[in-house]
């Protein structure tokens, strides 16, 4: 069930094009990530929802059976216990649609991506 246009210009456009009760999930799942990290700017990157916080954060997209969410391969492995229940590949993880989303793991997910992001900032900082 992935949107069908290809040239969103934001989140809101996208989610606008699934149905309801998947619209309810995405935004759901945007507001649980814009509280993990505030400061994060949203966009749309790859013609899916983005968040991004010197550099990109975490991606997600709604397909037919499942939520899929992009931390990237470090937070997978950082994670891999927790998210063993899920369908996972590097960098992503598949959230069945028919179950509830993983809320408070979703946000110490994203927390440590804010983490990383930061650091890797200040790293680039320091070598200016």
């Amino acid at each position: 069930m992935p949107a069908m246009r290809s040239n969103f210009q934001t989140i809101d456009e996208y989610i606008g094009t699934f149905p309801k009760n998947v619209q309810a999930i995405l935004q759901n799942l945007r507001r649980t990530i814009s509280k993990a990290a505030p400061e994060a700017e949203e966009k749309i990157s790859y013609q899916i929802p983005t968040f991004s916080l010197h550099g990109n954060l975490v991606h997600f997209a709604a397909w037919k059976n499942h939520i899929g969410f992009y931390p990237g391969s470090k937070a997978g492995e950082a994670f891999k216990k927790e998210l063993s229940r899920y369908g996972t590949a590097k960098g992503s993880v598949k959230f069945p649609l028919e179950r509830p989303l993983p809320l408070q793991l979703i946000t110490r997910i994203v927390k440590y991506r804010v983490r990383q992001n930061l650091e890797k900032e200040r790293a680039r900082a320091k070598k200016k």
